[in-house]
């Protein structure tokens, strides 16, 4: 694909934020610098943040009126990019979602916006690299990266741009972000897959780009990593129950380790109520072990432990908000019948 120039074009860059006093600054010095149009603007969607974030972006706005600070009383991402949308969109073609956990090239956004004018598409998607600084994050950053951690997800590999369902969300068409009604603000976490979701049911098309991608920084700790991915197990249910589809087949496998845990507490009446647990156990450690020796990774065995903490994570949550619903409709059953 030849490059294309992006003329006239007007983008929202919003950086949905909390508690981000540490990258905040260099992320508006970024993207303040790379503006594609003189009536681009960048907004911080702030969640209430108290370390200082919004200090910082008061600043910034006062020396450069293309940031805005926007205060998001509903303190979750979907809830503030909505709102950035609601208030400023009119006008602007393109929206640029920003992860203040991330970082990004110096040509991100002009990149994004050279491939969605070329496509046509009406959302561009970007793959991930994980990366990592302290000994536990880089062994989470190492799981996130292979398939033992993502199970092949097509936003977490380099490939050859193409359509697809679902990815990071960069980039998306303003009109089409309104015509679907924008994120489900009741999805903490999954927001993004569930609006793939709808903008394909609509007829949108969604383009995963290979001219550029960004960086990912994992949880530093084992609690936040545990939180996080508990998070995201329940919001793929809500997926499910809200369109009732089927999860795909790198969903299913993690989807059953919490049933084997469950199981694994009859191992006082028999030996075998152990075995599907240890054997995931050991799948993940061997793994672990082959990446240590095969690609002289020497997080690979902790690499191991991160992706165990994730797929028990994952699982719990998923199976924590699928029962939660079906007794919440239960009762709702009850009182409908009688």
């Amino acid at each position: 694909m030849k490059s294309v120039s992006v003329p006239g074009v007007k983008t929202l860059i919003v950086i949905p934020c909390l508690n981000e006093a540490r990258t905040i600054d260099d992320l508006l010095l970024k993207f303040s610098s790379t503006l594609n149009h003189p009536e681009d603007r960048i907004i911080v969607a702030d969640g209430g943040s108290t370390d200082g974030t919004r200090d910082i972006v008061a600043d910034f706005s006062r020396q450069d009126q293309r940031v805005i600070l926007l205060a998001n009383p509903k303190r979750i991402q979907s809830a503030g990019i909505n709102l950035a949308v609601e208030v400023f969109g009119e006008g602007y073609d393109y929206m640029i979602r920003i992860d203040a956990h991330g970082d990004y090239p110096d040509d991100y956004c002009h990149r994004l916006l050279e491939d969605a004018v070329a496509t046509g598409a009406d959302s561009v998607v970007v793959a991930m690299d994980t990366v990592g600084h302290g000994t536990f994050q880089k062994a989470t950053a190492v799981a996130q990266n292979s398939k033992l951690g993502n199970g092949g997800s097509k936003h977490r590999e380099g490939a050859k741009g193409r359509w697809i369902d679902h990815g990071h969300h960069a980039l998306m068409r303003i009109e089409a972000f309104k015509a679907v009604g924008g994120y489900d603000e009741s999805f903490s976490h999954n927001e993004d897959a569930e609006l793939d979701h709808r903008l394909r049911k609509a007829g949108f098309r969604i383009w995963m780009t290979d001219k550029t991608r960004m960086t990912y920084y994992p949880r530093a700790s084992i609690g936040p990593l545990f939180r996080q991915y508990m998070a995201y197990g329940r919001g793929r249910a809500k997926n499910l129950l809200k369109h009732r589809t089927i999860p795909k087949i790198r969903q299913m496998i993690p989807l059953a380790v919490l049933p084997c845990a469950a199981l694994a507490l009859f191992g006082f009446v028999h030996w075998i109520a152990l075995v599907p647990l240890c054997l995931w156990i050991a799948a993940c450690l061997a793994y672990g072990v082959w990446m240590a020796i095969a690609e002289k990774n020497p997080h690979g065995p902790l690499a191991a432990v991160s992706a165990m903490t994730m797929h028990l994570a994952w699982s719990t949550g998923f199976w924590r908000e699928l029962l939660g619903s079906i007794t919440t409709l239960q009762p709702l059953a009850g009182k409908a019948v009688s």
